[in-house]
């Protein structure tokens, strides 16, 4: 099986023109390529169905290497990322989608295991980027930037690099080994991580280290508040401080009853954490209803496999003493959540805000230049750039969904535009081929396939511990996985071109050279196109012809 890269130039027109002295015909047949679902809807742009080729091969280092070509954490994304690209896979239509999540974890806990490190970057450029936050956006660039051969120091405020994946992802999702062994990866190749380094001064930074570009990430870190009516204020608590002082090995005494106030993948964190620091019941409090809730539906379906209670419409009063005044909701003609003046009340020992967070932009104030929106993210042009030249800006901190994986395309994206600007040039992204629809395969090629799903812990018992949640994939449900993919849009030298040409007119070029058309052979009768299961294949009408020794064949 291959897999032409998403971002490929288009192939040449190779058309041109019916063969001197072949047959006459309306239409003929050519080799195409074709955007798979599954890259087109990847945020961090990885060439999935390249790698999920190799993983089924069984060339697994291959496959490691071809996915962090775009992506430097499988082992992490594996596990935190909500995979958009199986939302989109054409395997739904079938049976139920790749787990692509599955096998990427594989390949990346199989590359820790095994040692494997990424390769070296070429020459240098003697070019400084400071790219500061040690978060997933900033941890990209910098990778990315490295491998363009760029010397590279990330600065970051906290004691230890990772951002958010370390200080509010829970450790049950991410365990703390495997996030510190895919940063340390990078280490290796040459980048700088100076933690416990807060920038207040920007151009001073800047200056002082003789950098030619920065990159800011610094995440969005601080929650959002609202004033709620309670006698002990104390025991009103933010979602983001509260998962951090966790992560930071801390036990916050809480209670025996906590209330969490959202309805965010943080709020749905913030009670399954309430739970396994010893809460009997933990409960959400949100004001609009499941299908308007901002959270993952998986976060909400897992919270309340463990035990999770969550009000819908419902808005908190007011704290006294242990007990929650919420007022109910309703929705209006335009779904709207609006009051209705029925109270209710719950019990509470600790009440924990998951409203939403902000960037900590304040140094960036004063650097001529640059902007803000009225969310207060910084605005940024489609290169990244701010409107200071050679500042640019990415994830949580500049408008987007605040995803791991986003974060970690923003750093990708930012890299090659900072490349080009240090190299006194500009990136333009190359076209993109057109997106391989269900609607456009022959679906009868492939049998049902049932989906490898990985081991989960017991809710009973997950809830008494830290201890990761979900496993992983063994070798042979991973490549089974792998196997699942349609290849949609892109030749896997299935051989039924081949096969079923009536005229030989189909030249087999060796594994992994795919195959030619004879056009002096062909008859343009459309059986090769009809029987590709991928739409590898499009028939076009036929050209005129040519004046003089055009080419009589076109290959894949």
């Amino acid at each position: 099986m291959t897999a032409e890269r998403p971002d490929m130039t288009p192939l040449p027109d190779l058309l041109h023109g019916q063969a001197r002295g072949g047959p006459t015909r309306e239409r003929r047949p050519f080799y195409l390529d074709l955007l798979p679902p599954c890259n087109a809807g990847c945020p961090a742009g990885e060439n999935i169905q390249a790698w999920l080729a190799l993983a089924q091969a069984g060339d697994h280092e291959g496959a490691w290497r071809s996915l962090v070509a775009d992506n430097p954490f499988p082992a992490i994304h594996g596990r935190v990322c909500y995979h958009p690209c199986e939302d989109v896979c054409n395997r739904l239509h079938l049976d139920s989608a790749v787990s692509i999540h599955g096998v990427e974890r594989f390949l990346g806990d199989l590359a820790i295991e095994r040692g494997w490190d990424f390769d070296r970057p070429p020459a240098g450029t003697h070019k400084r980027v400071l790219v500061i936050g040690a978060g997933p956006s900033g941890l990209s660039a910098a990778y990315h930037l490295a491998r363009l051969g760029h010397e590279v120091e990330i600065r970051d405020a906290g004691p230890e690099p990772g951002g958010m994946m370390r200080y509010g992802i829970p450790a049950y999702r991410l365990p703390r080994d495997v996030l510190a062994a895919e940063i340390a990866r990078l280490s290796r190749l040459g980048i700088t991580i100076t933690t416990d380094h807060p920038v207040r001064d920007l151009a001073a930074e800047r200056r002082d280290g003789g950098f030619d570009a920065v990159f800011v990430a610094v995440g969005a870190h601080l929650s959002k508040r609202i004033d709620i009516p309670a006698r002990e204020a104390g025991r009103i608590l933010d979602a983001v401080g509260f998962l951090r002082s966790v992560a930071a090995g801390e036990r916050p005494a809480i209670g025996r009853r906590v209330a969490v106030y959202g309805g965010g993948n943080t709020a749905m964190d913030a009670a399954r954490v309430a739970k396994r620091l010893g809460a009997e019941d933990a409960l959400i409090v949100y004001r609009r209803t499941r299908d308007q809730m901002p959270a993952h539906a998986e976060e909400a379906d897992e919270a309340e496999r463990e035990g999770v209670k969550i009000n819908w419409l419902r808005t908190i009063q007011a704290l006294d003493g242990p007990v929650v005044t919420v007022e109910v909701m309703e929705l209006d003609q335009t779904g709207r959540p609006v009051p209705t003046g029925r109270t209710e009340t719950l019990a509470a020992d600790t009440v924990i805000l998951a409203l939403g967070q902000r960037a900590e932009t304040a140094f960036l104030h004063d650097v001529p230049g640059i902007e803000f929106a009225a969310d207060g993210t910084v605005v940024v042009s489609p290169s990244f750039m701010t409107g200071c030249p050679g500042v640019f800006a990415g994830g949580d901190m500049v408008p987007a969904e605040r995803t791991v994986t986003v974060g970690v395309g923003h750093g990708r994206k930012a890299a090659r535009h900072i490349d080009a600007y240090l190299r006194s040039g500009t990136f333009e992204a190359p076209a993109k081929h057109a997106t391989a629809d269900f609607s456009l395969l022959h679906p009868w090629y492939f049998g049902d396939s049932g989906r490898r799903h990985q081991p989960e812990r017991d809710p009973s018992a997950r809830i008494t511990d830290f201890t990761e949640v979900v496993g992983g994939l063994d070798a042979a449900s991973a490549t089974y996985e792998a196997g699942r993919c349609l290849s949609c849009g892109n030749c896997f030298e299935c051989d039924g071109c081949l096969g079923a040409c009536p005229e030989d007119a189909v030249v087999k070029l060796g594994t992994g050279s795919r195959y030619r058309f004879d056009y002096d052979r062909c008859t343009g009768c459309g059986t090769c196109f009809e029987q590709c299961p991928v739409h590898a294949i499009e028939m076009v009408p036929e050209p005129p012809a040519p004046t003089q020794g055009m080419p009589a064949e076109a290959t894949t």
